[in-house]
């Protein structure tokens, strides 16, 4: 299946003041928009937002919304029901499904640990905070299998190759 149009999943970039990195949007919304077009139906609009952040940042967002009071890579937060996925909007508006915010700092730093570069750490995160958007866990086994085969799947095309 080959993803949506560029039209058709809307990204929002945004990247902390202060915090001296930079999103490789190209790659970066390709990656986004081969999942979208995997997961969701064709035809419709969807917008998500992807933040980049520092570990502070991350860290109190981590202890906001989940009650964990330490720093973490990514944080997904979806704007809908995941198991519906039924929007009521006007045809011209499109669906928000939700928010990625992905710790710089971590990522740097994981890459380094994995011996593989930042912008496939970075894609890394995204896809894997794109499917908790969306819905996906991994909580069980079969779920984390499953999760992670879906993330390869869309890494692999794009160059995000360990």
């Amino acid at each position: 299946m080959s993803p949506p149009p560029r039209e058709a999943v809307q990204i929002d970039f945004s990247v902390e003041n202060g915090l001296a990195a930079q999103w490789d949007e190209p790659r970066i919304g390709a990656l986004v928009r081969e999942i979208v077009g995997r997961e969701l139906p064709a035809g419709n609009q969807y917008r998500i937002s992807l933040h980049l952040v520092s570990d502070e940042t991350i860290r109190a967002l981590n202890a906001e919304h989940r009650g964990k009071d330490v720093h973490t890579d990514v944080l997904s937060f979806p704007l809908h029901d995941p198991s519906g996925m039924r929007f009521v909007l006007p045809p011209d508006r499109p669906a928000h499904l939700g928010d990625v915010v992905v710790s710089h700092p971590r990522a740097a730093e994981q890459a380094r640990e994995f011996g593989h570069s930042l912008d496939r750490e970075i894609g890394y995160l995204v896809a894997h905070g794109v499917l908790h958007v969306l819905g996906y866990d991994h909580e069980a086994d079969a779920d984390r299998r499953r999760m992670r085969a879906k993330e390869e799947e869309a890494l692999r095309p794009l160059g995000f190759t360990r």
